[in-house]
């Protein structure tokens, strides 16, 4: 391990967790090509083989699995060194932070310039999740979710709450019969996500109101399900803090339907020893506490418009 590069190790846990040389790649910010030569360096100084292509992608040997370990270790004792000590090289360390759609904006209109100016050094890259990464595969070293993750080498911790109502344009309301409960809401049109795509449990809005509720709209994009609503197609469940920016939008049952639901953040326990990540956490919590009361409806509160 003396005469190895770090430099080449890195490229070697990158196509360990992508399996794909073209994904390395991609999170490196270099070809496939620059992959693909620097694994050939490292085996022939090791002189044997660390990876076996299959269908799946590239998945390590017997010896691939036993440098895992010990890349780790330098790749950890390399994350230990301060952001601002590598500022003279211009050093960037790559970070990538996985959301849902709805955080995400949240997240780039409000603190990304914060975070930029406060991490120059960091390679920021933004997924916006349709589904549930993988974890063991380090799809993300961060990740926002909307459940924790209670098994495995991962800490989840509790960023911020936020409220969801039911809502609907008030033309589409007026051509309604009066709503005075939910058990007045099966009969009428819903927007809502597709059922065997809902990706964590706290989707489940609908049934979580009424069971007999089904929606007659479906996305998977909750920006999809919003312009449904605001284009009259029906009702719909939404985020107080996406909802709220249109006053042609109103609040139904505002007294009887609150959902409350949480953003955690999850991250391997191996990636919270670094200092870096460890102030990238600090910056996420301090700020999300910081606009928290704008992520709830105040109880009372009349609503868009």
């Amino acid at each position: 391990m003396a005469n190895l590069s770090w430099d080449d190790l890195q490229f070697f846990l990158a196509v360990v967790r992508e399996g794909q040389l073209s994904r390395a790649a991609r999170h490196l910010g270099t070809s496939h090509v620059t992959v693909s030569r620097r694994i050939d360096r490292l085996e022939q100084a090791l002189n044997t083989r660390l990876f076996e292509r299959n269908p799946r992608g590239y998945e390590p040997t017997p010896a691939g699995q036993r440098l895992i370990e010990a890349a780790e270790r330098m790749e950890e004792a390399a994350g230990l060194i301060p952001l601002e000590q590598s500022a003279a090289t211009g050093q960037t360390r790559p970070l990538r932070l996985a959301m849902p759609e709805g955080f995400d904006s949240l997240f780039s209109t409000h603190l990304l310039p914060a975070f930029a100016a406060e991490f120059p050094l960091i390679s920021l890259e933004l997924i916006t999740m349709p589904q549930v990464l993988s974890l063991s595969r380090r799809e993300a070293d961060i990740s926002i979710t909307l459940d924790p993750v209670t098994s495995g080498p991962y800490r989840s911790e509790r960023l911020v709450d936020y409220t969801l109502h039911l809502y609907a344009t008030r033309e589409h309301l007026r051509s309604l019969p009066p709503i005075a409960s939910p058990e007045d809401l099966p009969r009428l049109r819903f927007v809502g996500y597709i059922e065997e795509m809902i990706f964590a449990p706290g989707l489940d809005y609908l049934g979580e109101i009424h069971p007999a509720i089904r929606a007659g709209v479906k996305s998977s994009s909750i920006f999809n399900q919003l312009a449904a609503v605001r284009g009259g197609l029906g009702i719909g469940v939404l985020p107080w803090y996406i909802a709220a920016k249109y006053p042609e939008l109103q609040i139904v049952l505002p007294d009887r339907v609150r959902l409350t639901r949480t953003y955690w953040l999850t991250c391997h326990r191996d990636l919270r020893v670094m200092q870096w990540v460890r102030a990238v956490i600090g910056f996420l919590s301090a700020r999300l506490a910081e606009r928290g009361h704008e992520l709830s409806r105040p109880l009372g509160h009349a609503g868009p418009g």
